[in-house]
């Protein structure tokens, strides 16, 4: 009875989605299209994501200076303003040579891939039963494959790499997007 009851609940909760599928579609639409142009500039695409990243560290870093005004011990404001100041001039930093931190961002990338992937070998190794095991090594391996392949082409991948994925996640969550809204376009014709 519960199952029931519940399954009912949700399907209630899904009737505001639903009456927008047409527009979670064409969100998905626009999510692919944007990915497709990232991925058919991949070095623009590359410096929007830098120009990005340098402004939210900007904003970020005039949150903590105004933080550090609320904070009325003097040991906790210098603390919480060099912290927004060093915010704002990596921010300005990454927007006055992006190509160097585009460098740099591509590098921490690839490093934090290999290592993600030595350590999720590790863990399926360790964890040896059944036959999951098998998907974690295999997840391991293409991380560790897709971190060497962006090092040992540092720094020039550094170019095209940030928008590669840009453009990759922007097509795969457009691919999602659209799945979501024609499900739910089926299920209320159903």
């Amino acid at each position: 009875m519960t199952s029931l009851t519940q399954s009912l609940e949700s399907a209630s909760a899904l009737e505001p989605l639903r009456a927008k599928s047409g527009w979670i579609v064409a969100l998905g639409v626009a999510y692919v299209v944007a990915g497709m142009i990232a991925l058919g500039s991949m070095v623009t695409a590359t410096a929007a994501t830098v120009f990005v990243v340098g402004l939210m560290m900007v904003i970020a870093g005039v949150a903590e200076l105004i933080n550090a005004f609320q904070v009325k011990t003097w040991g906790r404001f210098l603390f919480w303003a060099l912290l927004g100041a060093l915010y704002i001039i990596a921010g300005f930093a990454t927007l006055e040579n992006p190509v160097l931190a585009a460098a740099l961002l591509t590098l921490i990338l690839g490093i934090s891939l290999t290592i993600s992937g030595i350590m999720r070998i590790i863990l399926a190794f360790s964890v040896k039963e059944g036959m999951t095991w098998i998907w974690v090594a295999v997840s391991g391996v293409i991380t560790l494959l897709l971190g060497a392949v962006i090092l040992a082409h540092w720094p020039v991948s550094s170019l095209y790499i940030l928008g590669l994925f840009l453009g990759v996640d922007l097509v795969c969550a457009g691919v999602a997007w659209i799945g979501l809204g024609v499900g739910l376009r089926q299920r209320s014709v159903a």
